[in-house]
């Protein structure tokens, strides 16, 4: 669940970080991951994080990648969790990784990108980098975390989803008053 939050932020950098512990340190990944495990692998998601990372510096093009990114985030957590649950049941090990995975990541793009929508429209795109900086570090800091500290990682995902959510519901909260659980009947 942490690395599918750390696709929501960015795609490539995770895996990057993935594939480099397991090339450069020899982690032990599980059969499903030993893809990641190759020098092609770390080559190509060199290459990928410098072009994302990159593209998402260039006002309102990071716009448009958030459009695309969104539905590719929830299939990388959709995947990257079936594969580091592979005992599980079939149906079980599915549901879980579309849920918790998929979902996971999806719910950390879809907060990203409402928030570099909303910074465009306020400033016009020029906090953008700022908040391109931001998601990079997350993705960079969740990644290892899950890596070296998973059990904590997971709770610490689930709390920050948790208060984002709620931070979000009481912002249309504000906008629409009949919608608001103050308003009076």
């Amino acid at each position: 669940m942490s690395l599918s939050a750390a696709l929501g932020f960015r795609l490539s950098v995770p895996l990057l970080i993935l594939s480099g512990a397991a090339v450069i340190w020899h982690l032990d990944l599980p059969t499903e991951f030993d893809w990641l495990e190759t020098n092609y692998a770390l080559i190509a998601f060199v290459v990928a994080s410098i072009l994302e990372v990159g593209a998402y510096y260039i006002p309102w093009f990071d716009n448009f990648l958030d459009t695309i990114s969104l539905p590719l985030a929830v299939v990388a957590g959709t995947l990257v969790t079936a594969a580091a649950v592979p005992e599980m049941n079939p149906l079980v090990q599915w549901t879980l990784a579309i849920l918790a995975g998929g979902g996971t990541a999806g719910l950390t793009k879809g907060i990203m990108s409402l928030l570099r929508a909303g910074s465009s429209g306020t400033t016009g795109g020029i906090a953008n980098p700022v908040l391109s900086t931001l998601e990079g570090l997350a993705a960079i800091a969740l990644t290892i975390l899950a890596i070296t500290l998973p059990l904590f990682t997971g709770v610490l995902v689930m709390v920050l989803l948790f208060v984002a959510i709620q931070r979000i519901r009481r912002f249309f909260w504000k906008r629409s008053p009949v919608d608001s659980p103050d308003a009076v009947a």
